[in-house]
């Protein structure tokens, strides 16, 4: 075999190769447009908050079922005291907060007794799932509802499930305590449950971006873009995942994660599961996943849904070292998840979910990134050796990052044209913009983070709660 074969094998092989990428990333953007079509088609006819005639009718409706909020905290002395008020503020006639202090290393348990004037309470877990010891148990002197558990450090997924050993009502919520809920979102979220409460035994609703909105008495009061631009592509890609993939999936009850930020869940059904898993570090996904393989085995009827209005806003990451932490940690644990439950994959007895969602995550959300970098770097070394031709380099490009843009533009101008969340032109303008140059850099940098979580997933590597930097809500202006 000549030299000048084994070039021409050389070149077949890695146009081969190439064609094989952008054909997977061609296929992964498509399934994402149509499941954002779906999205946009599905929010355009059920976008129907409550009027404040229905608003006012529920409030007083004795039918209302209780809700507890299961608040985990570790070291959030900073915003504690502001997110727990805000729960506290909320429009729904019938729930409690539980906040678990997972032996926090600040001032985050004597925040919260300074603050709500707390009392040591006699108050007994009525669950019996396995967690660390309980140290305390705390009720607020204040006519509020309000309950504070500490205990030994155990990680998220422990402390979510002390919470709901403490909880008495038939359905939880899990909210981070670095958020803020919109004062209608309980309402919003547990309408699934009212329409289907047999079957429906978990509803996720939307995360936003709240860095540089304003707040005022448990509410946002100005929602606006950040000063950094850190902040506002994570804005825009909360709107592509959240607007896009989640509604698709939810209108094919396949849906395989709910963000552990804003959750509702049935309380029996968790506990039939047997709560929240401690040994990953996706705690949410795992549930879910853990959820479909569950009643799927017992052939037993069940929703896992998603509704677009009801918003959490929380705060994102503004600096790059915090946001590689987090978003490697998340890749271990889309990982941990999906090998935990690989029987379910391709098996049609899973349905849906086995037959397309798992898939999907497998190959497009675990390997993805992976596929992506080698993407970028076949085609890189393609041209310097000139190996590929430029029109094959400018059709990857195109199927990768204009088809990225058009995607992030599209979930932006699906909230513009639904919930119309920002009242500015120039936040509106700012958003579309973030969209486009998003994707000229920081998403590359995003796909390198995953792929170093995909590999620590690979490798098992384990961690505990992830390290966040707080800075506290923006306070709206006095007047």
């Amino acid at each position: 075999m000549n030299l000048e074969t084994i070039e021409i094998l050389v070149h077949r092989f890695y146009f081969l190769v190439e064609s094989g990428i952008i054909l997977y990333v061609f296929v992964i953007n498509s399934i994402y447009l149509l499941l954002t079509v779906m999205a946009f088609v599905s929010m355009r006819r059920n976008h129907a908050p409550f009027s404040p005639g229905e608003r006012e009718a529920l409030m007083r409706s004795p039918l209302m079922p209780a809700i507890s909020l299961i608040v985990p905290a570790y070291n959030e002395a900073m915003s504690v005291q502001e997110s727990v008020g805000c729960m506290l503020k909320l429009d729904y006639p019938n729930y409690e907060v539980v906040v678990v202090n997972d032996g926090s290393k600040d001032e985050t348990l004597q925040v919260l007794i300074e603050s709500f004037h707390l009392y040591k309470s006699a108050r007994a877990p009525v669950g019996a799932l396995s967690t660390k010891p309980v140290r305390r148990v705390y009720e607020s002197s204040d006519p509020i509802r309000l309950v504070v558990v500490d205990k030994e450090n155990g990680g998220k997924a422990d402390a979510i499930n002390a919470g709901i050993n403490m909880a008495t009502s038939p359905l939880v919520m899990v909210v981070d305590s670095d958020s803020i809920i919109d004062r209608a979102g309980l309402l919003q979220m547990v309408k699934p449950y009212l329409e289907d409460p047999e079957r429906v035994i978990a509803v996720g609703g939307t995360v936003r971006a709240v860095n540089d909105c304003e707040v005022h008495d448990g509410r946002v009061t100005r929602i606006r873009t950040s000063a950094s631009n850190v902040a506002n592509f994570q804005a825009v890609e909360y709107l592509r995942a959240f607007y896009g993939g989640r509604v698709g999936f939810s209108l094919l009850n396949s849906l395989l994660i709910i963000s552990g930020a804003f959750g509702l869940f049935k309380r029996e059904a968790v506990l039939e599961v047997g709560g929240f898993e401690h040994a990953t570090v996706g705690e949410d996904m795992e549930l879910i996943v853990r959820m479909h393989h569950h009643y799927l085995d017992r052939k037993q009827p069940y929703r896992v849904v998603y509704v677009a209005e009801p918003v959490c806003w929380t705060e994102v990451p503004q600096t790059l070292k915090i946001l590689q932490r987090q978003r490697k940690r998340w890749q271990r644990g889309t990982v941990e998840s999906l090998w935990r439950h690989r029987e379910m994959l391709l098996n049609p007895r899973y349905g849906v979910v086995g037959m397309f969602a798992f898939p999907y995550f497998l190959l497009f959300e675990m390997f993805g990134p992976a596929v992506e970098l080698l993407g970028y770097a076949l085609t890189a070394l393609g041209l310097v050796f000139r190996i590929i031709s430029p029109g094959i380099a400018l059709l990857f490009f195109s199927v990768s990052i204009v088809f990225g843009i058009l995607l992030s533009t599209s979930a932006v101008l699906l909230e513009e044209m639904t919930t119309l969340r920002y009242p500015s032109w120039r936040d509106s303008v700012r958003l579309f913009g973030t969209a486009i140059l998003e994707n000229l850099g920081f998403r590359q940098l995003l796909t390198w983070w995953r792929v170093q979580g995909l590999m620590e997933g690979l490798k098992g590597k384990r961690g505990g709660w992830g390290i966040m930097e707080r800075r506290g809500f923006k306070a709206a202006p006095q007047q």
